[in-house]
């Protein structure tokens, strides 16, 4: 049955009669059923692995200067130039094939990532509850959510207990929306159907059921971002794009130019058109999109191998920039296996009832799985525990910080809570004794405070559990009240092995340390000294509710560690220290997904809730902290290489080609022909594309990559005039020096051009001199390739085709020379350039 058009109001009817309309019930599909769906959903014919390639080898010549080219060529060819319009199309399609290998080879590695991150949703189908991937939802699905899923699609609610859910990325409301089973007017917004769940949301706290009335597309966070179609731009993105921009107008400018220039000195159109647009595509840095896709997708595939997985390829950019790192304490610092080192009484003595009590609250929590409740359930009794029977439950949420469960023993009914210290203690009017009898609380908080604190001073964390009998046949959140204080559940969660080691390697690249966390103050302090903050700087979340907003950036920087916030200060911790750094910060809870979003580069682990990893740019397969030093690695790496490119396309390669529209100017010949010009291009891209392999002087690692746009200008023009001196004079020497016309002219140039660029890469690679610094191997041999192959071309029996003459002995080897003098004065002027502009 078609119901599409009869769904636009799905919140105005009951979920029985959707599950009619849907063909389906409580007990969802069958997978039968949900397959036909899915087929019908998605179509039977999705785009295949030929049509992928092919789509992307077109792309390779999509850019406006590739297409003038491309048309200039056809028209030369439609006017009789064929042999030369064989050698540039050739030229251009060996460059083009070239890039979409390596592109398409990068794309692989991207594809394999994302099967490797895929959300998964549980879902009722043929009576059993089981996970499937998100992208497999169809309408007529049961869904199950429990605290920190992801809400997949537009869902009708079958029930809920307790059920909050965030709906920030729909309606811009941060505080959770309270949702149950009801019907809505026709006309009530979006944030005021409680009965609906909408795909992108997360659930915060309880649990519920939802049957699917849409997916994909079909689903109003599908046609949010099908209508925006945006992405959020990175700080490298706005970097490359603003370069790309500047050197575009000046090559489209020059080219324009020189074209004006040599129509009115009466030389052919044709060749003039060709030779300005061989010149805009030899200056333009048209290898860049390609270069820096394969830079990512090879430091992804090297995370990968140290188990990173990179969520947004893009980020790693990102990843280099980053000078602090934030993160949660448990399972980052501490080994996240809790350990339970005691159950006592307010006075800290053991108490038999204090674990039976908070046995059967771990027992029966179903909300939000935890490593404490797993700790708590593998609890072992010396004589066999009676179970109750569970009469409801009030989930954990991070407002009152406790999770309650209702049972009855057959002899009373009871609610028992556990939770946090202070929330807990706020809602005790009792206390029970060592002897089990029963007290107001008013005379022993004092002592019950002080014994908190004791605890953690000696490393341990405590949780506190209290309870509260009565007759009721249903719980809430207003029968927490008025109990009496049980005792403490007393845990400790280890160091883990190598984390002072990690925290070290992070300072070697110059990278500071500071732990958000929810636990108490005294405990993070403890934490703080076993992993060797001295005298550790404790900020409280009660603190920062005193700060003012003016000076929250400065105050937040002296901390090395923030206890006690609440999730929504984790994000306003992280605002204020981006103001004075680029900020990662690394957590795996619901608690954790503000500050993840805030950061500039969000981490979580392979374990975190669903919405932690779909906030997240990286994903851990293990939780520790070298990987992270070692990812940042990568990220410095891959950006280290991309400028590399960007100063050869801004430096050398930008002086030749002004060097060679100058020189068109004067001579009365064309200095270069447009197919050398092209094959100088394909010549020095070549062995560029194994840019992203290079190796990167560990000075480039240990700090931080930032883009500069400003210092790619001067460099641009510091290079640029170094490159063109060096032209004139080898221009000179050609021209006056030997005496030679047109063919031999080009010749020499055409050697001298492609060996520069190709030269100034070993140059240019490194901060230090070039000879204290070693290559990968790949670039150096295919540079020298190319270096043989340039030399032997006037030599070889197709030079003519390309409209090259052999240069005799003693011409070469002053061309030779000429480049020795460049390599070492580029050197030189190296060296002094990044000492004299030293930056960040």
């Amino acid at each position: 049955m078609n119901t599409a058009n009869k769904t636009d109001t799905f919140w105005t009817k009951t979920t029985p009669y959707w599950a009619q309309q849907l063909g389906s019930s409580e007990n969802g599909l069958t997978e039968q059923v949900a397959r036909q769906r899915l087929k019908t959903a998605t179509g039977p014919h999705s785009e295949s692995a030929l049509q992928k390639d092919i789509r992307l080898f077109i792309t390779q010549f999509k850019s406006p200067l590739m297409l003038l080219l491309i048309g200039a060529v056809l028209l030369s060819a439609f006017l009789g130039d064929t042999s030369d319009v064989m050698i540039i199309l050739f030229i251009l399609l060996s460059t083009g094939l070239i890039s979409f290998f390596q592109e398409r080879n990068a794309g692989r590695v991207v594809e394999k990532l994302q099967t490797l991150i895929t959300i998964k949703s549980s879902v009722i189908r043929d009576g059993q509850e089981k996970e499937i991937p998100a992208s497999q939802l169809v309408p007529g699905d049961v869904l199950l959510f429990n605290a920190g899923d992801v809400v997949s699609a537009d869902c009708l609610l079958i029930e809920a207990n307790e059920l909050q859910v965030n709906e920030a990325s729909l309606t811009g409301e941060s505080f959770p929306v309270r949702k149950e089973p009801c019907i809505s007017e026709a006309s009530a917004a979006l944030s005021q159907r409680p009965n609906c769940l909408w795909e992108g949301s997360n659930i915060v706290s309880g649990s519920g059921k939802a049957l699917v009335i849409h997916t994909g597309q079909h689903t109003v966070f599908g046609n949010v971002v099908q209508s925006a179609g945006s992405v959020i731009e990175t700080s490298f993105d706005k970097g490359l794009k603003d370069f790309g921009f500047m050197l575009m107008r000046i090559t489209l400018a020059l080219s324009g130019f020189i074209l004006i220039i040599n129509l009115i000195n009466q030389k052919s159109l044709i060749d003039s058109a060709l030779f300005a647009l061989a010149l805009a595509v030899g200056m333009a840095p048209e290898l860049l999109p390609a270069i820096t896709t394969i830079a990512m997708s090879a430091g992804a595939k090297r995370l990968l191998d140290k188990k990173v997985i990179v969520k947004k390829l893009n980020s790693i950019q990102n990843l280099g920039e980053i000078s602090l790192l934030c993160t949660d304490k448990t399972g980052t610092i501490t080994e996240g296996a809790i350990q339970i080192n005691g159950l006592v009484d307010a006075w800290g003595q053991p108490s038999d009832f204090v674990k039976m009590m908070v046995y059967y609250n771990a027992l029966f929590e179903t909300g939000y799985s935890n490593p404490i409740d797993e700790a708590i359930r593998s609890l072992t009794f010396d004589t066999p525990v009676s179970k109750p029977t569970k009469l409801g439950e009030i989930p954990y949420d991070f407002t009152r910080k406790r999770l309650s469960i209702a049972i009855d023993t057959g002899i009373e009914k009871r609610l028992i809570s556990k939770g946090a210290f202070a929330e807990c203690l706020s809602i005790c009017s009792a206390v029970r004794m060592p002897d089990g009898t029963i007290n107001p609380i008013v005379t022993y908080r004092p002592a019950i405070e002080q014994q908190f604190e004791q605890f953690g001073q000696n490393g341990m964390r405590a949780l506190v559990v209290c309870y509260k009998d009565g007759q009721y046949e249903t719980f809430s959140k207003a029968d927490e009240a008025d109990m009496t204080f049980a005792g403490f559940v007393l845990m400790k969660d280890p160091i883990k092995a190598g984390v002072v080691d990690a925290i070290g390697a992070l300072k070697q690249l110059n990278i500071d340390f500071k732990i958000i966390s929810g636990d108490n103050r005294i405990v993070a302090q403890a934490i703080g000294r076993q992993i060797g903050i001295e005298n550790p700087v404790v900020m409280t979340g009660q603190e920062l509710l005193t700060i003012d907003a003016t000076t929250l950036a400065q105050k937040v920087k002296s901390a090395h560690i923030f206890s006690e916030v609440e999730p929504q200060q984790k994000e306003h911790i992280i605002q204020a220290l981006r103001h004075s750094y680029t900020v990662a910060y690394m957590g795996d809870g619901i608690n954790d997904v503000p500050a993840i979003n805030a950061a500039d580069v969000g981490i979580t682990v392979d374990n975190a809730t669903d919405v932690a990893r779909d906030a997240a740019d990286f994903i851990l397969l293990e939780k520790d902290l070298s990987v992270i030093a070692d990812g940042i690695s990568e990220g410095r790496k891959t950006f280290a290489n991309t400028l590399k490119y960007i100063y050869i396309s801004t430096g050398s390669t930008f002086g030749n080609m002004c060097s060679v529209a100058l020189a068109s100017l004067f001579l009365p010949f064309m200095p270069m022909l447009p197919k050398q010009i092209l094959l100088t291009n394909f010549l020095t891209d070549f062995p560029f594309l194994s840019i992203p392999s290079d190796n990167v002087d560990q000075e480039q690692i240990a700090r931080p990559g930032k883009w500069n746009i400003q210092l790619i200008k001067r460099y641009m023009l510091v290079f640029g005039i170094h490159s063109s001196l060096f032209d004139v004079f080898t221009f000179s020497t050609l021209l006056f020096g030997f005496h030679l016309k047109e063919s031999g002219f080009q010749s020499g140039w055409f050697i001298e051009s492609i060996l520069t660029e190709l030269l100034i890469f070993f140059i240019i690679r490194t901060r230090k001199n070039f000879f204290r610094s070693r290559p990968a191997r790949w670039i150096t041999l295919l540079s020298i390739l190319c270096i043989l192959l340039t030399v032997y071309l006037p030599y070889s029996p197709v030079s003519a085709a390309f409209g090259l003459t052999p240069p005799p002995v003693h011409q070469l080897v002053t061309i030779l020379l000429i480049i020795l003098g460049y390599v070492l004065t580029a050197d030189l002027l190296k060296v002094w350039f990044f000492r004299h502009y030293k930056t960040e």
